[in-house]
């Protein structure tokens, strides 16, 4: 199996398309047709991580983080500690994958893994995306509706939440008159016909969008089949910015501050909410601030996130219980997540390749008690 393969199977989880626009996802550094041999899992790319790696036999590295965030103008491997990743990366033969945004926004994700580390349940998305989705509505001859409709699955169409396979079928009468030239699969050219046809309607990322009307033209019966897309504005189910959840039990704000702080083992920045018992939990591993509005608007106790400026906290006082637990702390949960697929996935398809977790933290960020 080669790295390409495992790129793959990571973007089905997370599509890269859901990354936000100015993100780089994906292949980083070095050959996606390489063979996989073993492969090691990091937040981000450090030397100790690629010591460790070469030390593990490691040829394929995925971090959450993006090694190369921003353009290179030029490769300084004595001033640029970027730069020197890179070589180091080059000179031992590693290929780097990075998955940062499309996993973020990804159901059991980066922020659902930190609400599962904090033992929420009825865990959902905070904010859904919106506007990657669009409808297909095609017209087939009701004995084409069952091969056509299975292409489209099979293309990626007609998923909703949970549930796949999932479309709208509606009996009516097509019309047409073929010319000279035609060739009808039903009646005959030159004649105007009456056809009894199925409307077929699916949902269809946009991603996938193209993938469905190939099979929609593949499949279909006729010379020409009749289609219509409908760009939605529909939430999408599957893909959305931070998570909600509820705790098991209520907690008060002291207790669920020292439930947080054992969990994430990690000193917090707070500010105080209502005073009230926390049943109900918003969050959003890494930066993301900017979701505060949201999680006051979903009727949250409590907001969990990191970066968090000095006049967010103004913002959130005495409003919701805001706290701060760190950009490494709330992120690095779902690399157990990521490393449990991939074992899963690699049994299946290479029992040699071994899956590692980079073991120390990657974090800079170190705290000074006096």
């Amino acid at each position: 199996m080669n790295i390409n393969s495992v790129q793959k199977f990571i973007e089905g989880w997370a599509p890269p398309q859901t990354a936000l626009p100015k993100d780089n996802v994906g292949l980083q550094v070095g050959s996606p047709n390489s063979k996989v041999e073993n492969v090691m899992l990091c937040l981000e790319v450090t030397d100790e991580v690629i010591y460790e790696a070469v030390k593990k036999k490691c040829n394929l590295i995925i971090s959450h983080h993006p090694l190369l965030f921003f353009p290179l103008k030029k490769i300084d491997t004595d001033r640029d500690q970027t730069s020197k990743l890179t070589e180091l990366l080059i000179k031992n033969n590693l290929t780097l994958l990075s998955f940062h945004t499309n996993l973020d926004f990804a159901v059991n994700g980066v922020s659902f893994a930190l609400a599962k580390k904090l033992e929420l349940t009825n865990i959902r998305f905070l904010v859904n995306q919106k506007e990657n989705l669009s409808k297909i509505v095609v017209f087939v001859p009701e004995t084409g509706v069952e091969k056509i409709s299975e292409a489209l699955f099979e293309a990626g169409a007609g998923k909703i939440g949970e549930y796949e396979k999932c479309s709208f079928r509606g009996k009516g009468n097509g019309t047409f008159y073929g010319s000279e030239l035609s060739n009808p699969a039903f009646g005959k050219k030159n004649k105007f016909e009456s056809v009894d046809e199925v409307r077929l309607e699916v949902l269809v990322e946009d991603w996938n969008l193209g993938k469905a009307i190939s099979a929609i033209k593949k499949n279909h019966p006729y010379e020409e089949p009749a289609f219509d897309i409908y760009p939605l504005k529909n939430e999408n189910q599957q893909y959305g910015f931070g998570a909600i959840g509820l705790l098991k039990k209520p907690m008060s704000e002291k207790e669920f501050l020292a439930h947080v702080s054992q969990k994430l083992k990690i000193t917090l920045r707070f500010s105080h909410g209502k005073g009230k018992t926390i049943s109900t939990v918003a969050l959003c591993g890494g930066s993301g601030g900017e979701l505060l509005k949201d999680a006051v608007a979903a009727q949250a106790d409590a907001f969990i996130t990191a970066d968090i400026k000095y006049h967010t906290f103004h913002d959130a006082n005495k409003n919701i219980l805001l706290i701060d637990a760190g950009h490494y702390e709330t992120e690095v949960h779902v690399l157990p997540e990521l490393k449990l697929r991939l074992k899963q996935f690699l049994r299946l398809n290479n029992g040699h390749a071994k899956v590692f977790q980079f073991g120390k933290t990657t974090s800079p960020i170190k705290f000074f008690i006096n």
